[in-house]
Formats: C-alpha cells, sequence, structure tokens
C-alpha cells in the first residue's frame, strides 16, 4: 500500500485512444491511492473532428488542462508546427501538474511532443500498447520511439512484450496485460438496434458495414487516394447495405480522404458518414454490423470480440497480430469485391464463430491498476539498457 497518493496524468488527443483508456481513468480516478490528471489535446479540441471533449467531460472525468493545438490542415508543416505548439504548453501544465507518471497509448504523432517533454522535465512515461508493428503508416516508428523514451510498458500480448525487450528495455517493467480494447467493450452497456437508429438516424438494412479508410503515412497522397476509390468502387457495386463510414483522423494527407467519402456519401442513399461516432455509438455499431472495412487497428483489436469479421485492406496494419475473422487484401476493387463477398460465405461464418481475440478476452484495467500500486516511480528515471543475447 502506498503511503502518499500516486499523481498519474493521462493525456489523450484522439477519440480512439480515449475510448481505450477511457475505463482505465475511471478505475483510477475512484482508487484512494492515485490522484487522477487529465490533459485533452489534439483532435478532442477541434470541430471538424467532432469536438469530442464534449464526450469526455460527459462522462463526468474533470480535464485539468485543455491544448489547442491549432491544426489548421493536412500538410506536413502544418503537422510540425502543430507539434511544436503542443510541446510548448504542455511543458507549462507539466510543471503545474507534477505527476509522479505521465500515461500515454498508442503511436499517435502527438504523442513524440507528449514524450519529448516528459524527458526533459524527468516525469516517467507509462505506455500503454507499445511493442505492435504497422508497417504501413510512421505511427510504427513512432512507438517504437516513444517505448524507449518510456520507463513502464502495458502490452497486449506476449509477442508484443518481447519486441519491447528486444528493443532494451528491462523486462521487470514490461507488463502483459491483454488489450484495453477488450475492457472498453466489457464496460459498456451497448445500446439496442432501435436506440442506435435513432441516435445515429438511420436504418440497419439486410446487410451492414462499418468503414474507415486512413491516409498511408509512409506512402504518397496518390497511393491513399487510389486505394481509397479502388474502395468506393467495390462499395457502389453493393445492393441493399448500410454502409457506415467514420472519418480519419488529423494524419497528414487526410484531407482528400474527407473529400472523397463525402462525394460518395451525397450520391448513394444508403451511405452515412460521421466526424466521430463517439465510443458507445461505435461499439454499439460493432455489435449490428457484419464486418469492418478499410485498414483501422479496431478491426483488428476490437471486431474479433464481437464476432464479426474485419476487411483488412493495403499494407496499413502489416505486422500486428490478427484473429481468423480478419480477412487481408490488397487495395485493388477486384481483391475487395472478393473479400466482401468472403464475409457472408457460410463456410467463413462457421469461422467467425469460433474466432479468438489475441487482445485477451478483458480485465486490463485491473491487471494495471495492481501493477501500478507496487511501482516506485521515484527510481525509474535512470534506464540501463537491457541487452539480449542472440543466436549467431
Amino acid at each position: 500500500m502506498l503511503n502518499t497518493k500516486v499523481k498519474i496524468c493521462f493525456i489523450t488527443s484522439t477519440r480512439a485512444e480515449y475510448g481505450l483508456i477511457k475505463s482505465l481513468m475511471r478505475a483510477i480516478s475512484i482508487d484512494k491511492n492515485f490522484i487522477l490528471q487529465l490533459i485533452v489535446t489534439g483532435t478532442h479540441l477541434s470541430k471538424k473532428y467532432g469536438f469530442t471533449i464534449d464526450e469526455i467531460e460527459k462522462d463526468g472525468f474533470q480535464v485539468d488542462h485543455k491544448i489547442d493545438m491549432e491544426i489548421i490542415d493536412d500538410s506536413n508543416e502544418s503537422t510540425c508546427l502543430s507539434l511544436s505548439k503542443l510541446i510548448s504548453e504542455l511543458s507549462q501544465k507539466i510543471e503545474l501538474l507534477r505527476p509522479d507518471t505521465i500515461v500515454i497509448l498508442g503511436d499517435r504523432f502527438e504523442l513524440l511532443g507528449i514524450a519529448a517533454a516528459a524527458t526533459i522535465h524527468r516525469i516517467p512515461l507509462t505506455h500503454l500498447h507499445g511493442g505492435e508493428i504497422t508497417e504501413g503508416a510512421f505511427d510504427d516508428s513512432i512507438r517504437h520511439a516513444i517505448s524507449k523514451l518510456s520507463h513502464i510498458h502495458f502490452v497486449a500480448n506476449e509477442e508484443y512484450k518481447q519486441r519491447i525487450i528486444q528493443l532494451g528495455e528491462n523486462p521487470k517493467n514490461i507488463f502483459n496485460v491483454g488489450g484495453l480494447g477488450v475492457d472498453a467493450i466489457m464496460n459498456l452497456k451497448l445500446l439496442s438496434k432501435t436506440k442506435l437508429e435513432n441516435e445515429l438516424n438511420l436504418k440497419f438494412l439486410k446487410r451492414n458495414l462499418l468503414i474507415t479508410y486512413h491516409p498511408l503515412t509512409l506512402g504518397d497522397l496518390e497511393t491513399s487516394k487510389n486505394e481509397l476509390k479502388e474502395l468506393i468502387k467495390s462499395l457502389s457495386l453493393l445492393e441493399n447495405t448500410l454502409q457506415i463510414f467514420t472519418m480519419p483522423n488529423a494524419d497528414p494527407g487526410n484531407k482528400v480522404i474527407f473529400e472523397i467519402i463525402d462525394a460518395y456519401v451525397k450520391t448513394n442513399k444508403n451511405a452515412f458518414c460521421f466526424a466521430s461516432l463517439g465510443q458507445l455509438n461505435y461499439l454499439s455499431c460493432l455489435a449490428q454490423v457484419d464486418g469492418v472495412i478499410g485498414n483501422s487497428s479496431s478491426g483488428l483489436s476490437e471486431a474479433p470480440t464481437f464476432k464479426i469479421a474485419t476487411l483488412n485492406i493495403g499494407d496499413r496494419q502489416k505486422g500486428r497480430l490478427m484473429s481468423e475473422s480478419v480477412i487481408n487484401c490488397v487495395a485493388r476493387s477486384e481483391a475487395i469485391t472478393k473479400g466482401l463477398n468472403k464475409i457472408y460465405k457460410s463456410s467463413f461464418r462457421e469461422i467467425l464463430d469460433n474466432a479468438k481475440n489475441p487482445y485477451g478476452d478483458g480485465g486490463a484495467s485491473e491487471k494495471i491498476i495492481k501493477i501500478l500500486k507496487n511501482i516506485n516511480f521515484k527510481v525509474l528515471l535512470r534506464k540501463k539498457f537491457f541487452n539480449v543475447s542472440f543466436p549467431i
């Protein structure tokens, strides 16, 4: 048992990562051993992306500080300018809060600024969902860089733990707790089909799909545009199929993604798009649709729990652990159409019934809380590189 309360500061910048950490934040907020601190930044403060700070405050969390990154457009220059503003303002907020540790999740570019500020201010960094691989996005490099700047690691699978050890991190500070996405599903009372239809102002049809496509941050703009056009070409051939699009996050190159989806939705009565569904609506949709289409990590980490299909398009998520419920295909309309047809084949439906989620069965938040209670953050800053002996 700790003698004094430990100040744990969460920093969230997107709807997706907030949905994953919400259960953990709530558990920490009610535990007598901890003081929850919260900084909100990134797309949470942008009307274009749904102004999702409203969802955070509606959930009952007190926001200690808001940092507007002034996301102007989707250019590389604008992204770098936003990152520099985050570092500058975050430095001031860290001095005010003086947390015992800062907690971040994943691989967004905003996390580079957070990790840099924490390092300079000598605040131990706790990283969630490290050790994963996404070869088709610069998120991959960002994630590994953050792992090297972090002191405590909570990972979703044993394979990911071994990868962080390979990066030279001490195994004593790496904990396999499973995926937080599964926790989010288990801790929510999902909306019924009727309530969801009323909330989103749409009607589910005989067939229903949830679609998210993100720009390829390691590819050029033309590649992302052409891949999405190939996807749209296949979707336009579907009959009696509801198509729910969720828009991408603030990655470089996302403007053209917005434009193509907007144009398609305007010409297809069965297609709808949302800047942000919010966690409850999003997970409730997963419970109602036949599959998740696109290149979002949610199709790999959350969809398998619902026993639904994922059609994973292109290389963006290449390298991640995948359930048998995932169908991989290249970003060409012929392959995408073949994958869409496979979702509804009886032989594949049998596979879905027996598919398991490689990110666990839930309980990650409880495991993390238990571990945090036994960590002395004051002695973590001075790290030694953990050497791994490799066979020749």
